[in-house]
């Protein structure tokens, strides 16, 4: 669009420098032959009033003299009363043509070696015509012509530039727009919800920049409420069959028990397929769009709330820290507390009544690290459970929870990690990643990370504790 725009700009406005500039150039040439014509006239007239008085060679010479043209000018004296033919000066017209403009008596041009000649009749005192040639070299007629058609060509290449340039800033100023506006609907088409349209460039433009960020902000709030509404509904079904599954236990042996077992297994794998279709099914977003951050220690201690009253009734200590200030981070209040419940209600599925569990929340300069830690057995091999929160699965576990987590931290360019923790058992640490890095994509990522000093040296009191 904008090379088509500086095109029709060069071609128009070649057009009308060519429509312009030719005939004006022609005009000069005109003009400045006009003008040389008109000079010889001159000269011309100002021997005329002595031809009208006298025909002494002598007064003639003079007055030919004093006219500054003695080199250019030429009179011719017919015959008569007794006298030759007088000529005075260099004859460069043909006799044939002095003797036509006799017989005419109108002045008339011709040409000759060089230039061309003005024939002047003058009528003399006898009755006789006398001509009067004038000289007009080609220089003379030309004098100016080259400088004026170098000066137009100048002034027509100069316009020709101008109107290009300015051809190309006007599509510049409507082509980037377009361009951005393109480009923002392939990011939000590949699932970048965060991908906004600058409203800037002409007013259609401007609108249709106003109209594709309000849709990129529809779509982003409807998907917010779709996540809110699975994770809502995730809470509803994962955390009530956690605690039915913690309740069979207390059934003791026989086959109602084993049946009751049976069945709560059998639930929890039709909802783990359930969720897992459904998250298969939904394209999974690259980045969250605004509006959809989050206070992470509101979060955590919203759900810490939820789930203290179940640790309450197994015994278990439990602990929060990092929790008393607010904690920004750009993930969905919906997602977080979603990843939250996976991980605790993972502790309460696999350590024992009366284990402890502490949720630990650091903020840094780039980046908040969530630790979830627990005093039970640990995880023998934390590369096999991440390759199940990778979406690999295995017997007895969908790697669903692991899944969620590692979601929502790649999601902000940031990581999970399986180790010890200090309590004795497992530690979970999701790194989030502050400073808008791109979200990882195409398999698991290991991003290049930047700890700053205070979030390092909180991370490491936590572990020591």
């Amino acid at each position: 669009m904008r090379w088509a725009l500086v095109k029709v700009s060069l071609a128009v406005t070649t057009m009308v420098v060519v429509a312009f500039a030719v005939p004006l150039g022609l005009v000069i040439r005109e003009l400045a032959r006009d003008r040389a014509f008109s000079n010889a006239e001159r000269e011309a007239a100002a021997v005329a009033p002595a031809l009208s008085i006298t025909t002494d060679r002598d007064e003639l010479e003079r007055v030919v003299a004093s006219a500054g043209s003695d080199a250019g000018m030429a009179v011719h004296l017919p015959a008569g009363d007794g006298q030759e033919a007088v000529e005075l000066g260099r004859r460069r017209a043909a006799e044939a043509d002095i003797a036509a403009v006799r017989k005419l008596g109108r002045a008339s041009t011709t040409g000759v070696a060089g230039g061309s000649t003005l024939l002047q009749p003058v009528a003399l005192s006898t009755g006789k015509i006398a001509v009067v040639e004038v000289y007009v070299p080609e220089s003379d007629v030309t004098n100016g012509v080259g400088t004026a058609w170098a000066v137009l060509a100048a002034v027509g290449v100069a316009l020709i530039l101008g109107s290009v340039a300015v051809a190309d800033r006007l599509g510049v100023r409507m082509v980037r727009p377009a361009q951005r506006l393109v480009e923002g609907a392939h990011d939000l088409g590949e699932g970048r919800l965060g991908a906004r349209v600058p409203e800037e460039g002409p007013s259609e433009l401007r609108l249709a920049a106003v109209a594709f960020n309000s849709m990129a902000d529809q779509v982003v709030q409807l998907l917010a409420n779709e996540r809110e509404l699975a994770a809502d509904l995730s809470h509803r079904l994962r955390t009530p069959l956690t605690v039915l599954r913690l309740n069979t236990a207390s059934l003791g042996e026989g086959p109602a028990a084993d049946q009751t077992r049976t069945a709560v297994e059998q639930l929890e794998r039709e909802v783990d397929t359930i969720i897992r279709t459904a998250r298969e099914a939904k394209p999974q977003t690259a980045a969250a769009g605004p509006g959809a951050g989050c206070d992470a220690a509101e979060v955590v201690r919203e759900r810490m709330a939820f789930w203290s009253a179940l640790a309450e009734d197994e015994g278990r200590k439990w602990r929060v820290a990092g929790a008393d200030r607010p904690v920004r981070i750009p993930v969905a209040r919906a997602d977080l507390a979603a990843a939250l419940d996976a991980l605790l209600g993972n502790v309460f599925r696999h350590t024992a009544e009366g284990t402890a569990f502490a949720v630990d929340v650091h903020n840094g300069e780039d980046a908040v690290i969530v630790l979830v830690s627990d005093a039970g057995p640990g995880i023998p091999d934390p590369e096999a459970a991440m390759a199940r929160g990778r979406g690999s699965g295995s017997d007895g576990s969908t790697g669903l929870g692991l899944d969620i987590v590692r979601r929502l931290a790649e999601s902000t360019g940031g990581d999970v990690r399986i180790g010890s923790s200090v309590l004795g058992g497992t530690e979970v640490r999701i790194w989030i990643q502050l400073d808008g890095r791109a979200p990882a994509t195409g398999g698991h990522r290991q991003p290049r990370r930047r700890r700053p000093g205070r979030l390092a040296a909180a991370y490491h009191r936590s572990r020591s504790r």
